[in-house]
């Protein structure tokens, strides 16, 4: 296969995983919290070949004398968008929005038996029944809401729930309201450590230091927006505008391949 065909296939592929990141920023569209991907393309590999020796040809020259030959290029790195979606009123007194860049709700997540912290920008907490007459605070599905304290449980038979700007849990009963549990919420030192997963969490990738990428956050100002959530930073225009230009530029090198199978074909059919 020559060269030209080479270069079109390693692109081609790396294209369809740039379409494949822009394609799942488009459907989480409407996610509660979403933060979009970025992705970033680099040379996969060049190769240096010189010319015969001349000294006059690098006069003036910025770069070694030579010819340097690309062999596709690849995704270099798909980077995570931490811009501030709007924020949604709902209404709902369990419905929280983050108001400050690269905070998190703590969330305390049980897979096959082990236990580990993960991290989301979704407010939309839930009130689930456990042991005793007791209510822990949850995810959509069940997933337990960190606090200062630990996992979130309060006793049952209040008369009213709310969460306000500091990220307290209000409970009323009796006629009296008085704060049961606060939100641990999380800041992102190097927001740039954080590993995206499903079901809309985030990690630390498992090189870095938990402590070094994630601290609690400082701040003395409202950190929440209570009965709101923060809607997916997504731009679906420049999406779908990211997605026309993928496209093209696939099929450019689709095309590429097939003019080098033309020009392979015509050299074989050349008769001394």
């Amino acid at each position: 296969m020559s060269r030209m065909m080479n270069q079109a296939a390693v692109t081609m592929n790396q294209i369809q995983n740039k379409l494949d990141v822009i394609g799942n920023n488009i459907s989480n569209n409407n996610t509660t919290g979403y933060k979009s991907r970025q992705t970033e393309f680099s040379s996969l590999l060049s190769q240096q070949i010189d010319n015969l020796n001349a000294p006059e040809n690098a006069e003036g020259r910025l770069t070694p004398d030579g010819i340097r030959v690309g062999s596709g290029a690849g995704l270099g790195a798909i980077q995570l968008n931490q811009l501030q979606g709007s924020a949604m009123e709902t209404d709902r007194a369990l419905d929280a929005a983050l108001t400050e860049a690269n905070t998190f709700f703590q969330v305390n997540r049980i897979e096959n038996g082990q236990e580990e912290t993960v991290y989301t920008r979704d407010g939309s907490f839930f009130l689930s029944p456990v042991e005793g007459d007791m209510v822990a605070l949850t995810t959509a599905d069940g997933h337990p809401i960190i606090g200062n304290d630990g996992p979130i449980e309060i006793q049952d038979g209040f008369d009213d729930i709310e969460l306000d700007d500091q990220g307290q849990l209000l409970v009323t009963r009796g006629g009296e309201q008085e704060a049961e549990a606060e939100l641990a919420i999380a800041e992102a030192v190097r927001p740039s450590a954080l590993e995206a997963e499903g079901d809309n969490f985030f990690t630390v990738t498992e090189e870095a230091d938990i402590d070094e990428i994630m601290q609690a956050y400082e701040g003395e100002d409202a950190v929440i927006n209570p009965q709101a959530l923060e809607q997916s930073n997504v731009d679906l225009s420049q999406a779908m505008t990211d997605m026309t230009a993928a496209q093209r530029l696939y099929q450019l090198n689709s095309r590429s391949i097939t003019m080098g199978d033309q020009m392979s074909g015509l050299v074989n059919t050349i008769r001394s």
